[in-house]
């Protein structure tokens, strides 16, 4: 827009320039990452007085990176229950359109002013919203202030792998506090296609889609286009009607997406009225059904055994954030040189742009939320959790490469109750009537209230009492159920979902990992050939998840180091995942 006077550096443009929403994509935008005013603020006590309206801030922060971080230029690790941040932007608003501003990722309640007006507020540290912020602002600069208030000790907030000690501890790590994911402006007609879910049919050949738009309905109509390669492959159209149209768009060619063999079509859906374009939003999507049962998990009719690697998504100098889009992909083809197929995203909501890079590379993943540290015992979860979570959903409803939803790890843990079983049935309830297109595990690991697919931990290290476990069900009998006293098998596909965790280290002998550290790296080897192995080899088992990719600080089982150099020859690992699972002959 030319109207739009951008103040940004070309220093600035550095810090995670890329578009942050991949899947939705207009050409009208202002990143706003770079350097803002940081404050902190112990006493929670900057609302009171009113940071909001001015006053100066005694600290320079690099957005996207959380203060911890060293990217963030502080590199604070201690508790920072509230933080504000600051900034200019130069604006001429131009008649008929409005500006949207963006976080992408905020930890964890955040609070937005505009020249001192309140302008909007959002609970959820994994999550993006938008405040449309065109009545707030005035020709020349303006600025904008955000509160975030992060109380990670409180049990009523989600944190994830966030330490709720001083110090990083077993599997929890560094703190994220406050902005975490790109911040941007984004310029919008009077009426604008606002989302849309996209439901595949790869048998068929089309592409079904639900899409909602803003602003006045009447006599608009919104257009498809689909192209592969470049390659015109068909168009549709619908009325608007009530802000909402339903479109069905068959493909005159059928390419179909795979793992490892990610085939994507090129998208653009417009808005138009009278004859003219009002909006446009680029997109993509994959020709992907998916289909369970007791066996596993079927990709567009293949039985595919998912070698999967547990993901904590945690970065030495950027902490939650990852220091480049590159540094995303890398992690991806790190896990595939390795002979994974896919990961669970684990304890915490990723960025879109990596789920950009798993639907391009055929990665297959399952999208996971930061449950830990909120107890959901508590009769306030439920209005905690669900809002959050159905966010998480809604964002990501579209990728290809997420293949299951995971609200929820290993519960029941910390007080043996059953009284969060009803959070359990209902959160499960209402993913599956957002998303019914996919399997969903109610809680991973332990324990099941109601479950799409039955998955275990299982972290024994010696190898004989490991494939002991799983003898009788691979001959056809009992199924192998931990804690059977407080769940039970009911058919499903069988998953084992955490396992392995055999801590290395070549210089770290006081870090923490799963069991007796193996004496050699060729003991370390045969022991995880032997339990990957006996996972493979079971025609009752599905899947396998092994923790984990990379160390996260004192976390030292990871089959990468946290800078990721490589522990062992990545070819020696492959050899292992890649033999043929039973179900898959």
């Amino acid at each position: 827009m030319s109207n739009f006077t951008r103040n940004l550096t070309g220093e600035e443009q550095k810090a995670r320039a890329e578009y942050p929403r991949p899947q939705f994509v207009r050409e009208e935008w202002m990143n706003l990452n770079g350097e803002w005013e940081f404050e902190f603020d112990y006493g929670k006590s900057g609302i009171d007085r009113k940071l909001f309206e001015g006053g100066a801030f005694s600290r320079k922060i690099q957005v996207p990176f959380c203060p911890e971080s060293s990217l963030s230029g502080i590199g604070c690790k201690d508790f920072m229950n509230m933080v504000w941040y600051r900034r200019k932007v130069s604006l001429t608003p131009e008649a008929g359109k409005r500006v949207l501003l963006h976080f992408q990722g905020v930890d964890y309640h955040a609070i937005v002013w505009i020249n001192g007006r309140k302008a909007g507020e959002h609970k959820g540290g994994y999550t993006p919203f938008t405040i449309d912020i065109t009545a707030y602002l005035t020709t020349g600069d303006n600025t904008i202030t955000l509160c975030a208030e992060d109380e990670v000790r409180s049990a009523e907030q989600a944190r994830g792998k966030q330490c709720e000690q001083y110090y990083s501890s077993g599997c929890d790590y560094t703190r994220t506090t406050g902005i975490w994911q790109t911040v941007w402006l984004e310029f919008v007609p009077e009426s604008y296609l606002d989302k849309f879910k996209f439901y595949p049919n790869a048998s068929a050949g089309l592409l079904n889609l639900q899409c909602s738009l803003k602003g006045a309905a009447e006599g608009l109509i919104i257009k498809a286009e689909a192209y592969f390669n470049g390659k015109f492959m068909g168009e549709t159209e619908s009325l608007v009607l009530s802000n909402e149209a339903e479109l069905s768009l068959s493909l005159m060619e059928k390419y179909l997406w795979m793992p490892g063999e990610p085939k994507l079509y090129d998208l653009n859906i417009s808005l138009w009225k009278d004859e003219t374009k009002v909006d446009e939003v680029a997109s993509y999507f994959g020709l992907r059904d998916i289909y369970y049962d007791k066996e596993g998990v079927r990709i567009n009719g293949r039985k595919i055994f998912q070698r999967l690697v547990l993901d904590q998504g945690f970065y030495p100098e950027g902490i939650y954030t990852a220091p480049s889009d590159e540094a995303l992909k890398q992690d991806i083809l790190l896990s595939m040189e390795m002979g994974f197929n896919g990961a669970r995203l684990h304890e915490k909501v990723f960025e879109p742009r990596f789920l950009y890079w798993a639907d391009h590379l055929g990665y297959l993943v399952w999208g996971e939320y930061g449950n830990w540290g909120l107890d959901i015992t508590k009769s306030t979860a439920l209005t905690v959790f669900l809002p959050e979570w159905l966010e998480a959903v809604e964002r990501d409803f579209n990728s290809t490469a997420l293949v299951g939803w995971c609200p929820f790890n290993e519960t029941w843990d910390q007080n043996f109750t059953r009284q969060e079983d009803s959070v359990l049935r209902i959160v499960y309830e209402v993913t599956k009537a957002i998303d019914g297109t996919r399997p969903v595990i109610d809680t991973s690991g332990n324990f099941h209230v109601v479950t799409d697919i039955f998955d275990i931990h299982d972290y024994e290290q010696e190898e004989e009492l490991f494939a002991g476990k799983f003898k009788a069900m691979g001959e056809g009998g009992d199924t192998y159920v931990t804690f059977p006293d407080r769940q039970s098998y009911n058919g499903q596909a069988y998953f084992v979902s955490e396992y392995g965790g055999i801590w290395w280290s070549e210089t770290d002998s006081e870090g923490w990992g799963y069991g007796e550290r193996p004496g050699s790296r060729e003991e370390f080897l045969k022991r995880y050939r032997s339990l990957t192995t006996t996972l493979l080899r079971n025609k009752r088992i599905s899947g396998f998840c092994y923790t984990q990719l990379y160390d996260v600080e004192q976390e030292v089982n990871g089959l990468y180091t946290y800078k990721r150099e490589a522990k062992f020859d990545p070819a020696l690992i492959r050899e292992i995942n890649i033999q043929k699972a039973a179900i898959e002959e």
